[in-house]
């Protein structure tokens, strides 16, 4: 089924490293410490660990066994394998996905650019943190600048994809996420040696268990699940550009070990820093947009930390943008059989579009809503609530139910190249088949209300 004449990776660090860079994206910088603090420290990070181990880790298998196997795009990967089958639709929900997610991701991602050149000004940092908030909202409701930033931020990705897998993709990763890695490195040295960081250390790290309860569960199950890129059709994407003879084991235990010691190092960049300074811990833009500025405002050098994190921040955005738009780019370039510069442009000017639209809804639109939401809450929301956990669920079914048995193994072995011991595939095939759907339903079904298990 493999097609000699597609691009691909050129070496297993060009592999890792673009499908880090899919999973690491802007929630590790704040949503995940935020968790992590609020849900039993140590305690959280134990269960988020468990459940990458023992269902995301066999559903990332799922995913790049579905693209190796055919070396296609989503849609024509399931079109290879089912044949007019109903499982059709994981093509279609990966395109959508990708489109929404890019449609306010983008938005923020223009944010984080804004921000970086803010930072260059020494009248930007200031202890005031009524004037930040002025200044964000001030920002993010303008009409024209956000729009620009978002633009020119999609535009930087256009630029990466439409060079290809290997000159384009592979090539940016591998100078951006080890950049990523040492920047958030040393941010994170710093902030552990300001005075009063040990108690940001603790917030992280320090087991309650008295704070672990169902929710709980269904958090640390969540976060593992989005903040590796599963169900949005970038891994299957990814993997069918994976030569036949990589080892999928190793590389989605070092994809997701790259994601988790990331969050936990960006918490310790930013956590220790904000107790430090006796800022409570928040979430979301107020933690990165507000809070940090403040406490870059009282550091020595603050432009220059403050350039630093927002740089990082921007990495993060793109090196995760860029195989949202790949996933796109890719089922335009095989199914309607475009040039891949004619796919780029009609996918900028789709996402640029429906991007431009989120932007004005924090501000000149915001009281137009659809289903009660502007627009960029109702991308966030079908992206993150919908699109995400069923086509996660497709995936899971597909491969378990109606692949042969005998194609998974062969995959997961690299043709008889990697030795697979029987229980591994049994345990691989049981969550596969049974826990991962259970599991997938449940947080489909408590995120969308439809149930309230706790």
């Amino acid at each position: 089924m493999a097609n000699m004449n597609r691009d691909g990776f050129g070496s297993r660090f060009g592999v890792l490293v673009a499908v880090a860079g899919s999973a690491v994206g802007l929630g590790n910088l704040w949503r995940f410490p935020y968790l992590v603090g609020n849900n039993g420290g140590a305690a959280f990070i134990i269960i988020y660990l468990l459940f990458v181990i023992l269902l995301c880790l066999p559903i990332m298998f799922s995913e790049f066994i579905i693209g190796r196997r055919t070396q296609a795009n989503v849609f024509g990967a399931i079109n290879k394998l089912a044949p007019k089958s109903p499982f059709i639709i994981i093509g279609i929900i990966s395109v959508a996905a990708s489109i929404s997610i890019m449609s306010f991701y983008s938005v923020v991602g223009g944010w984080t650019l804004e921000y970086i050149f803010k930072s260059f000004s020494p009248q930007f940092l200031t202890a005031d943190s009524a004037n930040l908030a002025n200044q964000f909202s001030g920002f993010s409701s303008a009409s024209f600048m956000p729009v620009v930033m978002h633009l020119l931020f999609l535009g930087l990705s256009a630029l990466i994809v439409v060079a290809g897998i290997k000159n384009g993709i592979e090539k940016y990763s591998k100078i951006l996420m080890p950049a990523l890695f040492v920047l958030v490195l040393l941010l994170a040295v710093r902030s552990i040696t300001l005075d009063g960081a040990g108690a940001g250390i603790r917030f992280l790290f320090y087991p309650d268990f008295s704070k672990i309860t169902g929710e709980t569960l269904l958090a640390a199950l969540g976060q593992a699940f989005f903040s590796l890129s599963l169900g949005m059709g970038c891994i299957i994407t990814y993997g069918s550009y994976v030569n036949r003879k990589e080892n999928l084991f190793k590389i989605s235990l070092m994809t997701a070990a790259a994601d988790t010691g990331f969050a936990i190092l960006a918490g310790l960049a930013v956590m220790p820093a904000v107790f430090a300074f006796g800022i409570p811990p928040g979430q979301g833009p107020s933690l990165v947009f507000i809070t940090l500025p403040q406490i870059f405002a009282q550091l020595p050098f603050g432009n220059l930390f403050s350039v630093a994190f927002f740089f990082i921040l921007f990495i993060a955005a793109i090196t995760s943008a860029i195989s949202l738009l790949e996933v796109i780019v890719a089922y335009f370039t095989e199914e309607l059989k475009l040039t891949r510069k004619a796919a780029v442009i009609i996918a900028f000017t789709i996402i640029g579009t429906f991007g431009t639209l989120s932007s004005l809804s924090n501000g000149v639109l915001k009281d137009v809503t659809i289903f009660g939401k502007t627009f960029f809450d109702l991308f966030d929301y079908a992206s993150s609530n919908i699109f995400l956990p069923v086509g996660g669920l497709l995936v899971v079914l597909f491969v378990g139910w109606r692949m042969k048995r005998a194609d998974v193994l062969d995959e997961l072995s690299s043709g008889g190249a990697v030795a697979v011991k029987s229980f591994v595939f049994r345990w691989v095939m049981l969550i596969i088949k049974f826990v991962a759907p259970i599991a997938i339903t449940i947080v489909l079904l408590n995120s969308i209300g439809l149930i309230k298990l706790f």
